[in-house]
C-alpha cells in the first residue's frame, strides 16, 4: 500500500457521452491540483463505468451497491473498503445517492471518513418538488410546476391553461421538452419507471441556461463561485460545450439560495434567462456538475477546495476567468479482460503498482 498523505474516494465514475457523471471530472480536478501526491479511489455502481479503469486517474476502484438496495448494505460495503483503503475524504457525486450518504454521515465519520455534504433537511428543501417554495422565500422566480401521477394530465391540461411545449422531469434526473400529448405520455412512463412518482411537469420558458457551481461553507457563504453559459447540449440537455461567464444576477440569486439553505458542500444552481432578461430558477443540484473541470482550468479548483475544507483548512479560491470554453469529447478505454472480470466478480480493482 502506498504511503501517500491523503486518500480520497469519489463516486459517479460513469461517463456516458450524453449524460456523464461528475466523478471523473472531480478526480481530474484533484489530479490537476495534487498530481500523484494523493490516492484516488474510484467508486461506481456499474461494472461498465469507464472511470473505474483509468489508471492515471484512480489508484484503486470498487463497486458499490445501488442506493435502492438499502443503506445498511451501503454502510457494510463502505466499511469493507475503508478497511482496505483508509479513506480520508469521500466525495459523493450523484443526486440519487446523496440522501443515503447524508443519513450515514455519522457512521462514516466514526470510520474515519470525512464528507462535506448537505444534511437531510437541506437536501429535502432543495428537492424539485419543494423548489417553488424555496425560490419564493428567496425572492426568485420559478416556472409553474405541477406534480402528476398519471399521463392523463397531458390530454386534458389545455383546460387549465397549459400549452405545448412543456417540460417533464423526474425527481432525481431527466428533463425532457415534449410537444404532444403522446410524446409527453411516453416520456412520463419512462421517467416514472426510472425514478418513481411523482413526475413533475413544468411550463416551458424560452431563453438560455446559465449555471453556477460553488462550495457552501455552512454559514450561508459561497466559495469559489464559477458560472457558465451552455453553448451546445446533448439530447438530455447536458452541456457538451460551455463558456465561463460572470453574471451578477446569477451570483446574487445563488447567494440568496445558499443563505436560505445554510448550504454545506458542493452545489450547482441552474437558472434560465428568458427572452425578456428575467431569471428563473430551474434546479439546485447537491453536488459538483459534470462540467466542474472547466472551473478548475478557469482558476477555481472547487474539488481541491472541498478537500481542503473537509480537512479543516480554509481554501483560498481565486476568481475564475470568464471566456474559458469547454468542449466535451468521448474517448475509448481499453483494458485487459482479467481486469474487467476482477471488477465483475470481486467488485474491486487495483493498479498493478498499488496492489497490496
Amino acid at each position: 500500500m502506498s504511503d501517500k498523505a491523503l486518500t480520497i474516494a469519489i463516486t459517479g465514475m460513469n461517463a456516458k457521452p450524453d449524460n456523464p457523471g461528475p466523478g471523473l471530472a472531480v478526480a481530474r480536478c484533484l489530479r490537476l491540483a495534487h498530481g500523484d501526491d494523493i490516492r484516488i479511489i474510484g467508486l461506481g455502481y456499474d461494472v461498465l463505468d469507464p472511470g473505474l479503469y483509468l489508471e492515471h486517474i484512480c489508484d484503486a476502484a470498487y463497486l458499490l451497491p445501488y442506493p435502492s438496495v438499502g443503506e445498511q448494505q451501503l454502510l457494510a460495503r463502505l466499511s469493507d473498503i475503508q478497511s482496505a483503503e483508509h479513506i480520508d475524504v469521500l466525495v459523493p457525486c450523484l443526486d440519487a445517492e446523496l440522501l443515503s450518504f447524508s443519513r450515514l454521515s455519522h457512521e462514516c465519520s466514526h470510520m474515519g471518513i470525512t464528507m462535506m455534504i448537505p444534511d437531510v433537511t437541506q437536501l429535502r428543501d432543495r428537492n424539485k418538488d419543494r423548489l417553488g417554495e424555496l425560490a419564493k422565500s428567496a425572492g426568485i422566480r420559478y416556472p409553474e410546476t405541477h406534480q402528476i401521477s398519471s399521463a392523463d394530465f397531458f390530454y386534458h391540461c389545455h383546460k387549465d391553461g397549459w400549452k405545448y411545449p412543456m417540460v417533464v422531469k423526474g425527481l432525481f434526473y431527466d428533463a425532457t421538452i415534449v410537444h404532444t400529448p403522446d410524446e409527453a405520455s411516453q416520456v412520463f412512463r419512462s421517467i416514472a419507471a426510472s425514478w418513481g412518482y411523482p413526475v413533475l411537469v413544468q411550463r416551458f420558458v424560452e431563453g438560455h441556461e446559465v449555471n453556477l457551481t460553488a462550495l457552501g461553507d455552512g454559514t450561508g457563504a459561497l466559495l469559489g463561485a464559477t458560472m457558465m453559459r451552455k453553448q451546445a447540449v446533448t439530447d438530455k440537455g447536458k452541456a457538451w460545450s460551455c463558456v465561463t461567464i460572470h453574471d451578477e444576477q446569477l451570483l446574487t440569486a445563488a447567494q440568496a439560495l445558499a443563505d436560505k439553505l445554510q448550504w454545506v458542500g458542493p452545489l450547482e444552481v441552474e437558472m434560465l434567462k428568458d427572452n425578456n432578461g428575467q431569471y428563473l430558477l430551474i434546479e439546485i443540484n447537491p453536488r459538483f456538475p459534470a462540467w466542474i473541470y472547466l472551473a478548475a482550468e478557469a482558476g477555481s479548483n472547487l474539488p481541491a477546495g472541498l478537500v481542503e475544507l473537509a480537512c479543516g483548512g480554509k481554501p483560498s479560491l481565486t476568481t475564475p476567468s470568464p471566456g474559458m470554453m469547454m468542449i466535451r469529447y468521448a474517448q475509448e478505454t481499453v483494458i485487459n479482460l482479467t481486469t474487467f472480470e476482477s471488477m465483475a466478480i470481486h467488485g474491486r480493482y487495483q493498479t498493478a503498482g498499488d496492489a497490496s
